[in-house]
């Protein structure tokens, strides 16, 4: 989104960029979609354990928060047109709902972790659900509360931009966009961390008894969720990061590194299809 303060040149490569970006994020939604009613259909045929019940919760609100979020970036996509109560509105939503993504992929890797270190004991749903809506929502809802708060009440230029409906960046490690990007670089390194660990108890417990194999083997396919999503939800925002230090237009790196982010982001929710 911040290409939108890039328009005024009306750079041809900056025109395919926001063509990808909106037939993707449009894609997008569709698949979502697809992928929430494939969850509803399949749901009591495929939670059988508890700790496939704490994949498909996750999936489904990590499905949920990206459906949001892209619905919003598609209503904002014109910020001329629309009013800045809207357009505060949207960067709201957006911040709070691409947030809550990330905590809910940290919610899914904090709980295989558990179950690893701890020999797979098992968690009780409702505990898992407690943990899961706390982390998952109450931690991005204060996030945004508190950065709304102390930014002159979500006021546009400190809090938001009316230029692109989006967090403001004004310079390295200043603008409200570093209250989504550092807890987002803080949980792609926890989730690296956790994926580490999980692989090496699962290669570790090869030897446990088969009255466990079940759990083991649901453990490992919610560890591919993790190992799926971390990077394809997590990478983009990297080259995300150096769009912000770099002239955009200009030099065939900056290009390359812009269309990478716009390409993963924008179609990275194949991914929950695949899953």
């Amino acid at each position: 989104t911040n290409l939108k303060s890039y328009n005024e040149k009306k750079s041809p490569v900056l025109v395919n960029v926001f063509i990808i970006t909106y037939a993707g994020l449009s894609a997008s939604v569709v698949s979502l979609v697809i992928s929430l009613l494939i969850e509803l259909i399949v749901w009591s045929k495929v939670v059988k354990t508890n700790t496939l019940h704490l994949r498909h919760t996750a999936h489904v609100n990590i499905s949920l928060c990206l459906l949001v979020a892209d619905c919003c970036f598609l209503a904002s996509s014109q910020p001329e047109i629309i009013s800045e109560i809207w357009c505060r509105i949207a960067a709201l939503l957006k911040h709070f709902c691409y947030l809550a993504m990330f905590f809910w992929m940290l919610s899914l890797s904090t709980m295989l972790l558990h179950q690893a270190v701890f020999l797979f004991h098992k968690v009780g749903k409702k505990t898992y659900l407690r943990f899961s809506l706390i982390l998952g929502y109450v931690c991005p809802f204060l996030i945004v509360f508190i950065t709304f708060l102390t930014n002159n009440g979500g006021a546009p230029g400190t809090y938001f931009s009316l230029e692109t409906c989006w967090l403001v960046y004004s310079g390295l490690l200043k603008g409200t966009i570093y209250t989504f990007i550092l807890p987002v670089g803080i949980i792609v390194f926890i989730n690296l961390f956790a994926m580490i660990v999980v692989i090496m108890k699962l290669l570790d417990h090869r030897s446990r008894e088969k009255s466990h194999e079940k759990e083991i083997q649901a453990a490992k396919t919610v560890l591919r969720s993790v190992i799926l999503l971390t990077p394809i939800f997590g990478l983009p925002w990297i080259f995300g990061f150096a769009t912000f230090i770099m002239d955009l237009t200009a030099g065939a790196v900056t290009l390359a590194v812009n269309y990478a982010f716009v390409v993963l982001n924008a179609f990275q929710v194949w991914s929950q299809l695949l899953n």
